[in-house]
C-alpha cells in the first residue's frame, strides 16, 4: 500500500470513528497532495507525498508559533492535534547528535574546512538525510561545525 493509499484508508478509518481532528489533518494533506499533483501534471511518488507532507507540518509549525504570540490557546491545540496526525506519514527524524554524526562525516569526507564550503556540504548532507532532519538545524549544525 502505498502512502497516497495509506491517507486514503486512514480518511475513511477517521471518518467512521468520527475523529474530526485526524479527519480533517488528513483531509488537508490529502488535498496538499492532489493540487501537487495538479502542478505537476502527473502522479506524485511516495517521496514526493512525503515532501508534501512536511511541507504541511511546517505549516503547521509555523502557525502554532503565531497562535501562541497571539494568545490563541484553542488553535495552537487544533494545530497540535492536526501536526501528530502528519508526523505518522512522515520517517522518523533523527536526534541532534544523529545528525551532527552524519555532518562531521560528511565535512570529514569531503574535506571542507571553512564556512564558504557551506553550500557544497548542505547539498550532500540533505541529499543523505532527506525527510530525516529539518534544514534548519542542519543547517545550524553545518555552520557550528565549518566555524571551528
Amino acid at each position: 500500500m502505498n502512502l497516497k493509499e495509506r491517507l486514503m484508508a486512514d480518511l475513511k478509518d477517521a471518518m467512521r470513528q468520527g475523529d474530526i481532528p485526524r479527519r480533517e489533518a488528513i483531509r488537508m494533506a490529502r488535498a496538499a497532495v492532489i493540487n501537487a499533483e495538479i502542478a505537476w501534471q502527473r502522479e506524485a511518488t511516495d517521496a514526493e507525498v512525503q515532501q508534501v507532507i512536511a511541507q504541511e507540518v511546517k505549516r503547521r509549525v509555523e502557525a502554532i508559533e503565531l497562535f501562541r504570540q497571539g494568545g490563541r490557546d484553542d488553535l495552537v491545540r487544533a494545530e497540535e492535534a492536526q501536526l501528530g496526525v502528519l508526523r505518522a506519514y512522515l520517517p522518523e527524524q533523527l536526534s541532534r547528535e544523529e545528525v551532527t554524526a552524519v555532518v562531521q562525516r560528511v565535512i570529514d569526507a569531503m574535506g571542507a574546512t571553512s564556512p564558504a564550503q557551506l553550500g557544497p556540504v548542505m547539498r550532500q548532507v540533505m541529499a543523505e538525510l532527506k525527510g530525516k532532519a529539518d534544514g534548519r538545524m542542519v543547517n545550524e549544525i553545518v555552520r557550528d561545525l565549518l566555524a571551528q
